[in-house]
């Protein structure tokens, strides 16, 4: 069993969310983590945890929405931390590839929803992107764990987000030709990592240039085996169990 921890399965990537998860499912992938990353896709990760037995959420205000998100947006991820279906506060971080002028305004975005994980006892999906130091000196600042998301920094990164206890979401982007995350990897214990697609982006090879989908979990799975000289039904155990441990309201 697989399980996809980051996905956006929201109705304006999916025409057919239905036949995404039939599609996921024969391929051995059986749960997922919607992320929401604004209060429109906070609603409809909401939704899809309603309508699928297999399917899981996370709340939370994306860095690239640091301009257009109101307090009420942050009440509304606090007043379904309780729903049985949500694990996790996410996708939420920092992000200076488009924009370093609003790096405060980021920066206090993220605070108001770790104050929340550390309130609730909530798991944080955990998003930077050209962000590393500020990243890491604002979780040192709260009592939380969780993941860092499409992780594919240096090594000397992965071993700080470990030590303070974060696991590190690998999708995708671990097959790209110029990609050095898997010798990264390779020094990383592999029950300090899960599995992710970020669906609809980062398709792995070998169907970059199409939409990605949780399906391609397998493929992910199928590559980390080989990086980790590990079986499949290896990958897949540990992953999962990693998971469960993390994310204790999936069972």
């Amino acid at each position: 069993m697989l399980i996809d921890t980051h996905c956006h399965l929201y109705k304006e990537y999916y025409e057919d969310i239905d036949s995404i998860i039939k599609l996921s499912k024969e391929n051995n992938v059986m749960y997922y983590i919607n992320n929401g990353c604004d209060a429109k896709s906070n609603i409809e990760v909401l939704e899809s945890v309603e309508k699928y037995s297999n399917v899981y959420g996370a709340l939370g205000i994306h860095p690239e929405n640091v301009s257009n998100y109101t307090l009420d947006d942050i009440k509304f991820i606090e007043d379904n931390l309780n729903n049985p279906k949500i694990v996790a506060i996410g996708e939420i971080g920092l992000d200076y590839h488009y924009s370093k002028e609003n790096k405060s305004e980021q920066i206090k975005l993220l605070e108001l929803q770790l104050e929340l994980a550390e309130k609730y006892d909530m798991p944080v999906i955990i998003h930077s992107r050209d962000a590393t130091e500020d990243t890491i000196n604002t979780l040192k600042k709260y009592k939380v764990k969780g993941v860092i998301h499409s992780f594919s920094g240096s090594l000397e990164t992965a071993r700080i987000y470990i030590k303070m206890g974060y696991l590190l979401g690998i999708n995708g982007v671990v097959t790209f030709k110029n990609c050095n995350l898997k010798d990264t990897l390779k020094e990383v214990p592999i029950e300090k990592i899960i599995l992710e697609t970020d669906s609809p982006y980062l398709t792995p090879v070998p169907y970059r240039g199409k939409q990605n989908n949780p399906s391609h979990i397998l493929d992910i799975a199928k590559y980390i085996s080989k990086v980790y000289d590990l079986s499949l039904e290896e990958v897949a155990s540990i992953t999962t169990d990693n998971v469960k441990k993390l994310y204790t309201k999936i069972n």
